[in-house]
């Protein structure tokens, strides 16, 4: 395989990284809010909140990612009539599907802390909203860091979808290279490469934090 052209086109893996990079942080980080705030809905006693929020997750983790990214870059302008840059459509389109997924890690987080916190907290005082915002989601948040990592992750490797608008991230950009150099298959290699690369190094550093948090709680 002949990697000359990397001279040429290095520009365009870098740049399409960055975008890959972009969309992934903040599809995690608008995800994990809304994973927050439909995990509280599907734990809620409203039966409105409940039902709602256990049908969006269902409906998400039930479609393909591609149809969500249609509907949302094709749906969403049109829905609300307003104009939006398409990078900012593969945000959206890629937390909406994070969210449900968060939403359960979540909520089985919250589930997994021992009920007595909850009825401790509610015996000094403190009212289900505060007891849940200080000593519940904090709690929970620490035993879900694998699982949330390991979403991260998947994120990275997903948000390749967003080619699909014509969103220049690494996916796009490779094959933008593939059609220049007339190279079928090594720039995929180059790609995967850096994919490789991102995944792995975030996986080491989730398991050097995941090691420091097991180290914290039995040194109390």
């Amino acid at each position: 395989m002949d990697f000359s052209y990397l001279q040429k086109y290095y520009g365009f893996f870098l740049n399409g990284t960055m975008i890959t990079l972009l969309i992934s942080f903040f599809g995690v980080i608008f995800g994990v809010l809304l994973g927050v705030v439909f995990a509280l809905m599907k734990l809620s006693k409203n039966i409105i909140l409940k039902s709602f929020s256990a049908a969006y997750i269902e409906i998400i983790r039930g479609t393909p990612i591609m149809v969500q990214m249609f509907i949302v870059y094709y749906g969403l302008p049109r829905l609300i009539r307003m104009d939006f840059e398409d990078l900012t459509l593969g945000i959206i389109a890629v937390s909406l599907n994070s969210a449900a997924y968060v939403a359960e890690i979540i909520r089985a987080g919250i589930l997994s802390i021992d009920k007595g916190q909850m009825e401790a907290a509610r015996s000094l005082g403190m009212s289900h909203k505060l007891a849940m915002t200080n000593i519940i989601i904090p709690q929970a948040f620490k035993n879900i860091l694998p699982a949330l990592g390991n979403e991260f992750i998947t994120l990275i490797k997903e948000s390749a979808i967003v080619s699909i608008i014509g969103i220049h991230d690494l996916m796009y950009n490779t094959d933008t290279v593939r059609g220049n150099t007339f190279r079928p298959f090594s720039p995929l290699v180059v790609a995967a490469a850096i994919y490789f690369t991102i995944t792995f190094s975030l996986s080491k550093l989730l398991g050097i934090m995941e090691r420091r948090l097991r180290a914290g709680d039995s040194s109390i």
